[in-house]
């Protein structure tokens, strides 16, 4: 055989034990990153609440609000409220400063504040809270953008847009007895004493009138919720939600005499409300109720006997 044709079968040769290599190889490649694949776990993942429709500030979340979805372990944030099955990662886990930082105090609040709802039940905690920030439908729930009742800020956070909330005295005698709680409905007499012409002069007659009507109790005292176990509540202090005109109706009734809270029935809760047309005159001498010419007309008189006062009052129809 010539040289010729040695060299070129020996080259063959060599070629296809090298094509031979690389194909074995090739083949043990494939089956160890096959294996890789098999063998690596899914990414664990946590039950994160999070809201189930947007919610804009001043909303009353429901437990229909939000909703657990499953959130990637590697992805929690500190501020996130899980189900707590899953430990969240520490806030601040950066190597320490020399100083610690003013806010390491509130962060801390917030993450304990976190911590302490993370439980299957966190849901129903925060059901009842009011929206201060916007959150968008499946966005993780964050405890910073809620006020939950007694919190600071949650009065602002509950007031309807283009409302206000004022505090008027009350007592036993002039809030029902104490049956009047947050969550009620109530109209607002003003009581004072007025001159009332009789014949040729004028007499004193004490004058009571509505003048203010099915206004929503905001709370008694520091209390925004009605205490489960308790059907009454004795407070100093009612916070009444009015508007801007209503404020100041308010504001110079109480300045002209004593003020009374009535329980409305739940039954009269859409009727219409705030300042009765009539019922009070406003002008340099503040808020008068429109008491007639005389006490006769539309007025009724009623006789009090208390031991030797007897005093009349006026009561308006």
């Amino acid at each position: 055989m010539k040289p010729a044709k040695i060299a070129v079968i020996c080259v063959a040769a060599l070629a296809a034990v090298g094509l031979a290599l690389v194909v074995r190889s090739m083949g043990a490649s494939d089956d160890k990153k096959a294996a890789t694949e098999v063998s690596a776990p899914a990414a664990a993942t946590a039950k994160v609440l999070v809201a189930a429709v947007d919610l804009n500030p001043g909303r009353v979340l429901t437990a229909e609000d939000m909703a657990w979805k499953d959130w990637p372990v590697a992805d929690l944030h500190p501020a996130f409220v899980t189900d707590g099955s899953v430990p969240l990662p520490s806030a601040g886990t950066e190597a320490p400063a020399a100083e610690p930082k003013k806010e390491d105090g509130a962060v801390t609040k917030v993450v304990d504040a976190v911590t302490s709802l993370n439980t299957p039940t966190a849901r129903d905690h925060l059901a009842g809270s009011v929206v201060r920030e916007s959150i968008l439908a499946g966005e993780p729930i964050q405890t910073r953008k809620l006020v939950r009742a007694g919190e600071s800020g949650y009065l602002a956070a509950f007031l309807d847009p283009g409302m206000r909330a004022m505090s008027i005295p009350v007592s036993a005698d002039t809030a029902a007895g104490g049956f009047i709680l947050p969550g009620d409905r109530v109209d607002v007499l003003l009581t004072r004493e007025v001159d009332v012409p009789s014949g040729d002069d004028t007499v004193k007659r004490t004058v009571t009138a509505t003048v203010l009507q099915n206004l929503k109790v905001l709370a008694v005292d520091q209390a925004t919720q009605a205490p489960t176990e308790e059907k009454a509540v004795v407070g100093a202090t009612a916070t009444l939600e009015v508007n801007t005109r209503d404020a100041e109706t308010l504001a110079l009734a109480r300045a002209q005499g004593d003020l009374t809270i009535v329980l409305r029935s739940y039954a009269d809760a859409g009727g219409p409300r705030g300042l009765i047309p009539g019922a009070v005159r406003r002008g340099e001498g503040g808020v008068r109720p429109a008491v007639p010419a005389s006490a006769g007309g539309d007025a009724r008189s009623v006789r009090i006997f208390r031991g030797d006062a007897t005093p009349e009052v006026v009561v308006l129809q």
